[in-house]
């Protein structure tokens, strides 16, 4: 794999990192996703701190990161259950 160096700028600092070239479209977006939710919580909450910015923007990805956790664990259960009914209906089917 070609390994490729890009530069993701967030909250006025510069983070160098290394990546293959399939993911770096992904990665330069979630880095505008970032700088963009920054910039909004600094304007609507009248922020000086970035830090105080960068905080509740982590808290916002984790609320959605263990709500898609529990859904992802519900529909697992969901689908294990329809196997098993299947499973049962099959064991009763002869060829």
């Amino acid at each position: 794999m070609n390994e490729l160096s890009i530069n993701i700028h967030i909250a006025g600092r510069v983070y160098p990192l290394s990546t293959i070239a399939s993911e770096e479209v992904h990665l330069r977006a979630a880095g505008k996703l970032i700088q963009d939710k920054l910039q909004e919580y600094s304007s609507q909450f009248n922020l000086r701190d970035q830090q105080d910015a960068l905080a509740m923007f982590a808290i916002e990805i984790a609320n959605e990161n263990m709500a898609l956790k529990r859904q992802i664990s519900s529909s697992a259960m969901e689908t294990q259950a329809a196997l098993n009914e299947v499973e049962d209906l099959l064991k009763h089917v002869q060829l």
